[in-house]
Order: structure tokens, then sequence, then C-alpha cells
């Protein structure tokens, strides 16, 4: 009998443990090689883990909703078994329960304390014992971790909470204080004609993330508005040319992309984060674009350095995203690393949004809708009124970093390069 040990597979450079959202095999049954065992969840992507061997489970060794680090062993297969050779399923809550101590696994962390500029990683079940225990994300972050790289793991805060209380020594009786900037959500009782949704996970996070971008970075909002007539008449004439002789869609996206990452070369501090009193200038530029996903939630993917690319680059990129999200194809990795991010909110009809901060990122951009107006324009013979193709746009900001001066610079910058746009830019 050879034992085949699957581990958690690393999925993305700063992604250090997944949550198990469904195992799709019990022990007992057969199972080939690359095909599903289980579905993982980091972050805001949801994934399929294959197996990695062919052979016969012996061991799943954690059940759903467990936060598995990277490395760790997951499950046990028999490589050379077969079906009729092992013990009958078992069911599935045992199944799912963790068979062996830590001691057996080949992942052995060793404890630290270590930090990512700031942007330390939480899983969401920390996350949510954190925020029904009261504790803020200040004091979240002075918690000591056993994960990879000193990730706070479920023991971490739970021996936390019990520590804290035994020095509290409160009586039973008295409130427990809540501090104002803890991450749990308040509850309000539904009264009347109502009707009572239970928050899917992704929308769980993504309310956890909005809410301590809030709590973290003082928000100051800009506006501005552009003339982008050029831009929509040269996408009239460059899109069969350009699908034709590149095998790609050119949608408005990847021009404005072009423009911004222009802006930000000129204005480094956009691209940055904060790191206690220390600024990290990202010297790369890694643009996210918000994107919809089947469910209506938002997600993020990253296009890695755009700023190596040409438009035909970003074109690809933006094209290979955007349907990742609609098929729900998305990898970890893709939403990993963004150190600028952009949001269109006219795609849904808005003429202007005040976009919430992308932690631990500085600064965000939301593109409103493209509308026509009569616009004053100036000309060698006087002035003129000239219908054209006007978009808003608005810059949340970290004023910890980005003062209104930096920021509405940056903003005029982008505004600038767009209008200045070459109507007869070969395609």
């Amino acid at each position: 009998m050879a034992i085949v040990d699957l581990v958690m597979p690393k999925m993305g450079e700063s992604i250090m443990e997944a949550t198990v959202l469904k195992w799709h095999k019990l022990p007992g049954d057969n199972i080939k090689m690359d095909e599903t065992l289980l579905d993982i969840a980091t972050d805001k992507v949801d994934s399929e883990v294959p197996s990695t061997t062919a052979g016969v489970i012996t061991e799943l060794l954690y059940k759903v909703n467990d936060v598995v680090p990277v490395g760790a062993v997951i499950a046990k297969i028999d490589s050379g078994g077969a079906a009729n050779s092992v013990a009958p399923a078992a069911p599935v809550q045992e199944a799912a329960k963790p068979q062996s101590q830590p001691a057996t696994q080949q992942y052995q962390p060793a404890p630290s304390l270590v930090e990512n500029n700031g942007a330390r990683f939480y899983s969401p079940l920390v996350l949510n014992i954190a925020g029904k225990e009261g504790i803020a994300m200040t004091e979240l972050e002075k918690i000591p971790g056993t994960g990879n790289e000193g990730r706070v793991t479920k023991k971490d805060i739970l021996n936390y909470v019990a520590e804290r209380g035994a020095q509290q020594q409160q009586p039973p009786s008295a409130p427990v204080p809540q501090p104002a900037q803890a991450i749990s959500m308040q509850h309000t009782p539904a009264t009347g004609n109502v009707e009572i949704i239970e928050m899917d996970r992704m929308r769980k996070l993504i309310a956890e993330h909005m809410v301590r971008s809030k709590a973290t970075s003082p928000h100051v909002t800009s506006f501005t508005e552009a003339d982008v007539t050029n831009i929509v008449k040269w996408r009239d004439k460059a899109k069969g040319p350009f699908e034709k002789k590149y095998g790609e869609k050119i949608t408005y996206t990847p021009i404005f992309f072009e423009a911004i990452i222009n802006c930000i070369r000129k204005f480094p501090l956009i691209n940055c984060s904060l790191d206690g009193d220390k600024i990290i200038i990202k010297r790369d530029i890694n643009i996210g674009m918000a994107t919809a996903l089947p469910s209506g939630n938002l997600i993020v993917p990253v296009i890695k350095n755009a700023d190596t690319k040409n438009l035909i680059g970003l074109s690809k990129d933006v094209n290979a995203l955007a349907n990742a999200a609609r098929n729900n194809k998305l990898k970890a990795d893709d939403t990993q690393g963004g150190t600028f991010t952009v949001t269109n909110v006219g795609t849904f009809g808005s003429l202007m949004g005040t976009p919430i901060i992308n932690q631990p990122q500085v600064a965000i951009l939301a593109l409103g809708l493209i509308k026509k107006r009569p616009m004053v324009l100036e000309t060698a013979d006087g002035d003129v009124i000239a219908i054209r193709h006007m978009m808003y746009l608005s810059l949340s900001y970290d004023h910890r970093i980005v003062d209104g001066s930096l920021g509405a610079s940056f903003l005029t910058a982008v505004a600038n390069e767009l209008e200045s746009f070459d109507p007869n830019r070969p395609f």
C-alpha cells in the first residue's frame, strides 16, 4: 500500500491559507488523477483542488469551514489500493473530522509576528470571531500569530479571547464595551413586513473589507470631468480593424488604463501603501479592475505589471480577466497584488461615485457614464457651443498619505491625458 499525502496547494504569492468549502469525495471513494477532490475559498475566489494522484481516499484531515494553511496535508490517498480494500465510507461528519494531530502534518510553522506592509491578512473565520468578541482591528493587529508568516489562527484568537476575559475579570452581568472600530456589524431587530436574506460568504467578506477600509483610512474624494470625444470617435473607427488584426475586442477600459498608468508614473505616491509611519512606494504598477460576478457581487482582478504593457497587451488582459470573472474561472492569484484600483461605475449608469479604498492601497478612481452634453469650446473665432462626449472622474484617497493638492493634481492629470488622446492614432 502506497499512501500519498495531498497538501493544500500554493495558490498565489501572498495567499497563505484557504477555507474548505466542500469535499467531493469520502474515505473509500476512488479518485482519478486531476479529478476534483474539494472546493476551497481564498479571500473572494472559490477554487477547485484536484487530486495529484489516482487511487482510493483513506483519510480526510479537515472538515468543511476549516481554515487550512498552505502546505498542510489535507487528505491521504492509497495510490495502489482499490475501492473494495478500504472500509466503507464514514458518515460525512466523521469523514470531515481531522484524523491526526498537527504533529503528523508536513507543515510546521514557527511562531512569529509578521506584517505585510501594513496589510496583514486575516481569514474569514478569524474576522468573524473578532467581530463577535468586539475586537477592534487595532487590537487584532497586536495578537501574535503562529500560522504561516505570522498569520493569526483560530487557536490564536480563541486563546487571546480567553486570556483577555481572565484579565478583565468582569462579573457576568457587566456589559462588555464595544470598541468604536470593532469590525462586527450591528444587529437591528426586523419589524414589519420584511424579508430576511442571509448574506452569502462573499458578501460578508466584502462588508468586512469595506468597514475595515473606512475605519483605517480617512477618505477624501475629489471630482473632475473629461472630454473623451476623441477617444469615443477613435474607438468607433478602430473596433472592427483592431479585432481583425489582434483578435481582441477594444473597449474603453484599456484606453483609460493607459492614461492612468502614465499619470501614476508622474505621481508615484498614488501607488503606495502605509506600514505604521512608513510609506511603501510600489515600483510595480498593478491595476485592479472592479468587475461584476454573475452573483452580482464585485471582485477586483489585477493586471500585473500594467506599466510594461501596450494597448494590445492591456486589452488582452482586460478581456481575459473580465471573461474569467463572468464565468467564475478566476484564480486566487488573479486578485492579489494590486497597487491601484479603478472602478467603472458608468457601466451601471452612474454619472459619478465615491468609491471606498481597496486596502492597503491609498487611492481608487471611479469612472462615470460617458454622456453627450452641450459644452462651451474656445476656438480661434471665439467661443462656440458643441455636443461633446463627457465623463466624470472621482478619486477617493487616503488623507494620511495623499493630501488634497496631490489628489487633485493626479486627477486633473488623468483628465488632461484623456482629453489629449490622439484621434488619428494608428490601430
